[in-house]
């Protein structure tokens, strides 16, 4: 999965600015072609603590306001959707992406076992 936003930290620094309030957003934009409409997510942001999630919802936001509206009857609601979403800064999905990062407990192995139990 491509993050916006982590390119060349560690996950440890990635620990620590979650920590001090960074958090993992996507945004939704809204396609709509007569008939059909799609509502789709952009790809996930990491938004640094003080960083201003709307600057990333942009692009997205014009797509929806552009392309959205169109397709009776979803368009306009995938639309309307997907502003709302974007507007409040986007869908945080930290605790999901934050859970996949934490380093795995180690596992003993036998020998470990065997030497902790005599």
């Amino acid at each position: 999965m491509k993050i916006h936003g982590i390119e060349g930290m560690s996950p440890d620094e990635i620990r620590f600015e979650v920590q001090r309030g960074a958090k993992f957003v996507f945004f939704y934009y809204s396609v709509s072609v007569i008939v059909m409409s799609f509502r789709r997510p952009s790809p996930v942001y990491f938004i640094r603590a003080g960083q201003n999630a709307l600057s990333k919802a942009l692009p997205w936001t014009l797509l929806t306001l552009l392309a959205g509206w169109w397709g009776i009857p979803w368009g306009p609601i995938y639309t309307v959707q997907s502003l709302l979403i974007n507007f409040k800064g986007g869908k945080d999905v930290t605790v999901e992406l934050s859970a996949r990062m934490q380093p795995a407990t180690p596992v003993p192995t036998p020998r470990e076992v065997q030497t902790t139990q005599v």
